[in-house]
């Protein structure tokens, strides 16, 4: 929660699973059950299940609470935790399942790079800024010949007041990064 940019509450919690058991007992634990005169949600790529609960969740008290209900992506989150002490260059290198990761350059100007899904081999061929944030950045790193920043970094909602208002939007579509995994069968297929 926040109050004229300052966090004034907060319960961040590292989840593998278990997002949608835990997100709403959360917010009722925080002063005044959470009520806010806006709600900012990440938008992904991440956790397939993590986005779509917290998007949901966001949405059910934007209308109970009559606020509106901005999102972010997520990497966006990553790049701007990086630019502490100042804006800079840097690319955001995040776990993205199957052995891919999730790449993207930002730039202070807010001229992003598209977000990729990219084998540790692709993403060792693009064009990485001097630094790279993230839960890979260590190990995205270590596979380029020069000597980058690496700074391990998670999304953390505690610093979301920090985003531009240019990176916040009411479309609240998840970001997924990649292809589901799942495919619909044939409807060629389904006939007898």
């Amino acid at each position: 929660m926040f109050d004229a940019g300052k966090c004034i509450a907060n319960d961040h919690r590292e989840l593998g699973r278990g997002h949608a058991e835990r997100l709403i007992p959360m917010i009722d634990a925080l002063p005044a059950k959470g009520r806010a005169d806006r709600i900012l949600t990440s938008l992904g790529p991440g956790s397939f299940t993590g986005v779509r609960i917290g998007i949901a969740a966001a949405r059910a008290l934007g209308v109970a609470w009559g606020v509106p209900v901005l999102g972010y992506p997520t990497l966006a989150l990553v790049a701007v935790r990086a630019w502490d002490p100042a804006p800079r260059p840097v690319t955001v290198c995040m776990n993205g399942g199957h052995g891919e990761w999730f790449v993207q350059n930002f730039d202070p100007d807010n001229t992003d790079g598209p977000v990729r899904s990219l084998t540790p081999k692709a993403a060792a061929e693009t064009d990485a800024k001097g630094v790279i944030a993230g839960n890979r950045a260590k190990e995205f790193a270590g596979l380029l010949d020069d000597d980058r920043v690496a700074l391990d970094l998670l999304p953390d909602a505690r610093f979301a007041h920090n985003l531009d208002e240019t990176r916040l939007s009411l479309d609240l579509s998840p970001i997924y990064g990649r292809a589901p995994d799942a495919k619909p069968q044939s409807l060629q297929a389904a006939k007898p």
